[in-house]
């Protein structure tokens, strides 16, 4: 096993120079960098993987090495200590793993074409030049670039171009920065560019395969977005410019590289004319946490990877805070409640699961940081309680002076906490270390005990979990003024309930608003006097409600069947992320029914109670004038609909389809995915099939490919699935990146399941050589435990998973979805029978 050392201990740079020769036809790059810095051993380490070093100098005379692959290293015995300018010739390969330098594909008119870009984080520097590729390495960077170059092509990179002599790209001296956020990319480029008010240069570029206006809504949202950042953070941008680029192929949504960031074409580029509204703020978001990362990350950057959570949980909450500043008639909080907040919930339920702050032992286990529900999501609930807690003014003065005392710096959690502490006048740490050093969450039960309203606090688990007595220190945020502002104890007795109740003439309530990471159990006597006043909850209020007993129910604390007569009470609300929740609520009735059994079409016609009068007043297209929620419940209405097998939306979006069948990418946004499904569920052929996957293939808009996606996959033809599966492999038809969805689509299918399992049984080599230096590559593996529900399953599940338990950056995942699986099918064996009998009685 690779060992973790610090090589920042034994060398500490302070300045490159950086010469790359890459020859796009021959996938070579020779590399020479001169690396200044200070030693503190005579024995140092440089970081390389992949490179062929042939030559190593340390102040102009030649120095023996050995190259160590197993750790990353080139190993170096220098004659003295103090500074000294290390100089490495070297040779590597371009890959297609779209880590360290790559290329992306793409096609115009049917020609091949390719733009070469980068992806550094985590530890991907080291595959294009040698150095400290950590984060605390701080340096600055001078990068000369020499490539196959022809007319008509643009290179970019984190700092603008100063000359260009003998075909070599010279850019300017970067700022003191780490080496996981160096840049470039090179090739046929579009682009658009304005400028901020403060001067900055701001740019959008992508492939010439795209449409032109494609790239205004992310020009105006970058340019907004910084201007915001500039004032909340009261901290200048640091950089000259800000480059946003669509790379066609891209493993992660986005990478925050300092003044050229990355993204993946479908989270940067759209159509303004035909766009859901959806997909208009999930790409907004992606472009504010990026930009807010310029300063949060980039400017002050985790000082270890144990402290990933200071760079994404608090980009994460930032993207929220930036777009309700840009756009506040989008309500981009809802989305929060409807994205992050269940995503949190749900993973951080499993016993295992990492915490927000977590020790690295091992370089594999670097990439298994990246835990999107927790290092993001939970992250971003605990700041969030932070912000509710301290507001917005201390929590600017205090960014100010964090940003002021650690720029071009490191920092730790502490360090943040200080200064955001020092701020508020409030010993911020100690409230948040027991959400950042603890897994989970706390469960707070509300009853009354011998007339006495009581709050007791304990661990939340979905399937198995062991009671470690964890306290949290937990913002309550009560609607009652008597309860503590902060619950640091397992219990707590507010006093007598009757008089109370009396006293504040409304039901009793905690973590209103749920910005704060738990999930609230009421006694009968409390939820029923809740539910009789719950038109009088705002729409976050009543979404918490139908979260937290989703999450009772997943957890056995309640029966899903006691939950299963509520659910017509919200069927007409016209709050969209009350239908999210309540749609949500309803799919995870589906692990309880038997695919075409009598069970499965009483849960059919309870999704036809539930999306009927929606459905008659929405309509199928959207309407001119109609409202934000109104755009965002139909998805959920109609997707109900079909599900319900309900004959007039069936007959509908067949003709529509019917009417567009020329023009299919035309459809409206909002729908198309709908149209498309339905036409192969209920009127496709193989005709139709081929004919859809051509136009996946042939397009260049991100939002026609998903809803071709979700339509192929949706097949009800099992000599179509197997046609398609045998299209996982092919990246001329489907992009490793776009590999997961595909797979999960299928998986999802039941017509498709068993053929999705096998493949990835079958393959699971062929995916690791190809996707498995990915940071995401183990959610192929969440993907699965989101589906399986059957005692079958879970075996073969084991089977397959249990003798890769010992694989670096595999183990905690494959024991999480264990007991994830574990727990869906405990819950099925002993709900089953009841709440088929409890949707049985509605229908």
């Amino acid at each position: 096993m690779a060992e973790l050392t610090r090589f920042y201990n034994m060398f500490q740079p302070t300045h490159y120079n950086i010469f790359l020769d890459i020859n796009r036809e021959s996938k070579q790059i020779t590399g020479q960098t001169e690396i200044t810095g200070d030693a503190q051993t005579q024995e140092i380490a440089l970081h390389q993987k992949g490179l062929k070093v042939s030559k190593v100098q340390a102040d102009g005379s030649d120095v023996s090495f050995i190259t160590d692959n197993e750790n990353e290293a080139i190993r170096i015995k220098l004659a003295d200590t103090g500074m000294v300018t290390l100089k490495v010739d070297y040779t590597a390969q371009l890959t297609d793993s779209m880590m360290g330098i790559y290329p992306s594909y793409y096609e115009i008119d049917g020609e091949k074409k390719q733009i070469i870009g980068t992806q550094f984080e985590t530890t991907f520097a080291r595959q294009a030049f040698p150095g400290i590729d950590e984060p605390e390495a701080k340096a600055t960077f001078d990068l000369a670039i020499k490539f196959d170059e022809h007319a008509g092509e643009t290179i970019l990179s984190n700092m603008p171009e100063i000359k260009t002599e003998n075909g070599v790209h010279y850019f300017d001296t970067t700022v003191k920065m780490s080496t996981y956020l160096i840049a470039f990319a090179f090739g046929e480029l579009q682009s658009k560019l304005t400028e901020t008010k403060s001067g900055v240069q701001v740019g959008v570029f992508a492939t010439k395969a795209h449409k032109a206006n494609e790239l205004d809504f992310a020009l105006d949202i970058a340019k907004r977005a910084i201007e915001f950042y500039e004032d909340f953070y009261q901290t200048p941008y640091p950089l000259p410019h800000s480059w946003q680029l669509a790379l066609p192929d891209f493993s992660a949504g986005a990478m925050e590289n300092w003044g050229l960031v990355t993204y993946r074409e479908a989270y940067l580029l759209l159509d303004p004319d035909n766009t859901a509204l959806d997909m208009k703020q999930v790409v907004a978001t992606v472009i504010t946490h990026e930009l807010a990362h310029q300063w949060f990350g980039d400017l002050v950057t985790m000082q270890w990877w144990d402290d990933l959570w200071l760079n994404e949980s608090f980009a994460n909450m930032m993207e929220y805070v930036s777009v309700d500043a840009l756009e506040p008639d989008w309500h981009i909080w809802e989305l929060f409640q409807t994205s992050e907040a269940p995503a949190a919930l749900q993973r951080d339920a499993t016993d295992g699961v990492q915490s927000v702050h977590v020790q690295v032992n091992n370089p594999a286990e670097i990439d298994a940081l990246f835990d999107g529900a927790i290092v993001y999501a939970k992250g971003a609930r605990m700041l969030v309680m932070v912000r509710a807690l301290i507001g917005d003014d201390a929590l600017r003065l205090g960014l100010k002076n964090y940003f002021a005392a650690h720029q071009y710096g490191n920092a730790t959690g502490a360090n943040l906490w200080q200064a955001l502490g020092d701020a508020a006048g409030i010993n911020v740490g100690t409230i948040m270390e027991s959400w950042l050093e603890q897994p989970g969450y706390p469960v707070v039960s509300a009853k009354i005990v011998n007339g006495r309203l009581v709050l007791s606090q304990k661990q939340f688990f979905i399937g198995e979990g062991k009671q470690s007595g964890r306290i949290w220190q937990i913002p309550l945020n009560a609607n009652y003024e008597n309860a503590p502002r902060i619950m640091d104890q397992a219990e707590v007795d507010l006093g007598d309930y009757a008089a109370l109740r009396e006293q504040n003439g409304k039901p009793f309530r905690v973590n209103v608003g749920n910005d704060s990471h738990f999930i609230v159990s009421y006694d009968k006597v409390l939820l029923d006097d809740i539910l009789e006043n719950v038109n009088q909850l705002d729409a976050i209020d009543q979404l918490q409600l139908l979260q937290d007993l989703r999450l009772l129910a997943e957890g056995n604390q309640i029966s899903y069947a006691t939950i299963v007569p509520l659910l017509n009470k919200f069927s007409e609300s016209q709050f969209s992320i009350v239908n999210d929740a309540l749609y949500r609520l309803a799919g995870d009735l589906k692990k309880f029914v038997q695919v075409a059994s009598s069970e499965e079409k009483n849960l059919q016609k309870l999704f036809d109670q539930l999306s009927a009068n929606q459905v008659q007043r929405l309509g199928w297209l959207p309407k001119t004038g109609e409202t934000n929620d109104d755009q965002l419940t139909r998805p959920y209405v109609l997707n109900a609909a079909l599900y319900a097998k309900n004959a007039d939306s069936i007959a509908k979006a067949h003709e529509i389809f019917i009417e567009n069948k020329d023009q299919l990418e035309a459809l409206s946004a909002d729908i198309r995915a709908f149209i498309l499904s339905n036409e192969v569920k209920n009127f496709g052929d193989e005709q139709l099939f081929d004919r859809l996957l051509r136009e996946y293939q042939k397009t260049s808009n991100p939002s026609y490919k998903v809803d071709i996606t979700r339509a192929l996959t949706a097949t009800t033809d099992s000599a179509l699935i197997d046609k398609l599966v045998t299209k996982f492999e092919d990246a001329n038809t489907i992009k490793p990146q776009d590999l997961r969805a595909w797979f999960r689509g299928v998986l999802a299918n039941p017509v498709g399941e068993q053929a999705a399992w096998d493949w990835i049984r079958n393959d699971w080599q062929w995916l690791e050589d190809t996707v498995g230096g990915d940071m995401e590559f183990t959610t192929y593996i969440t993907v699965i435990s989101g589906i399986f529900h059957t005692a079958a399953r879970l075996q073969e599940f084991k089977q397959f998973f249990e003798p890769k338990l010992n694989t670096p950056g595999l183990t905690r995942e494959i024991q999480m979805d264990i007991k994830v699986i574990e727990g869906r099918v405990q819950l099925v064996e002993d709900e089953g029978i009841a709440v088929n009998k409890a949707i049985e009685s509605l229908v």
